[in-house]
């Protein structure tokens, strides 16, 4: 129970390492708010996991959703003390400069304005309650980037960065930033970074795992359950790899 007590907000909860990330919270005493723009998935998960998850549907990339996403978790568990922004979006692998402008507007709306959107709401909540947890899934592909993922990839980077600067500027008031770097995983985003899900193709993306596997949900899971805990109160400002040694 190291989240006994604690109520979070996770997007993206509705599949892959969301609802792993989500599904641990519950289990070890959190409620959580699911924030997913696949309002059946995220009902789903929130069905599964049962009184202490509730699911709203969302787009993190729109400021009023955002507010609305912020705005039930107090309605519904009455307060907040975890986010965790976990939504993301990638793109084919392809060349740099044949990404159609509209996919980049996307992917910068959804991996890097929405954490902006969430910033901004909940820094003022966790300045006025003098804690906080907020927890950013960034990705491999910010420190060790992979080729034809260009604009995926500066996207993580962002957000890497993000993390270790809010959290310099937040320590004062009690809150911590922290960030997860997870390697490709078995999630409905696998197949964007590979261009074809092929056991070819998957034996070529495994040779660059040390520990020779994907990462999974639960792998998250535990990841996010540690640096949002009391636990890792002495640590912010961390990416941590959860990569089976990729960025070795």
């Amino acid at each position: 129970m190291r989240l006994a007590n604690k109520v979070a907000i996770v997007t993206g909860g509705g599949s892959g390492f969301g609802e792993g990330i989500a599904a641990k919270f519950v289990r070890e005493g959190a409620k959580v708010l699911i924030a997913d723009l696949d309002a059946a998935g995220g009902e789903r998960v929130s069905r599964l996991l049962g009184p202490n998850a509730r699911s709203v549907c969302v787009d993190v990339a729109i400021a009023k959703d955002v507010r609305t996403m912020m705005d039930a978790a107090q309605q519904h568990f009455g307060g907040l003390h975890i986010l965790v922004n976990n939504a993301g979006i990638g793109h084919m692998p392809q060349p740099m400069e044949e990404l159609p402008e509209g996919q980049f507007d996307r992917i910068f709306a959804v991996n890097m304005k929405a954490i902006y959107l969430a910033m901004r709401e909940v820094v003022p909540r966790f300045k006025a309650q003098k804690s906080g947890v907020v927890l950013n899934i960034a990705s491999t592909a910010g420190v060790s980037p992979r080729p034809r993922l260009t604009w995926y990839n500066a996207s993580k980077g962002w957000v890497i960065t993000a993390t270790r600067s809010s959290a310099v500027e937040l320590a004062p008031f009690g809150i911590r930033v922290v960030a997860l770097n997870p390697v490709a995983g078995e999630t409905p985003l696998l197949k964007t970074f590979m261009g074809e899900d092929t056991p070819q193709m998957r034996a070529k993306f495994l040779a660059t795992i040390p520990l020779g596997r994907f990462s999974t949900p639960e792998d998250l899971g535990n990841a996010a359950c540690y640096l949002c805990s009391d636990e890792a109160s002495m640590i912010t400002g961390v990416a941590m790899e959860v990569d089976g040694g990729r960025c070795i």
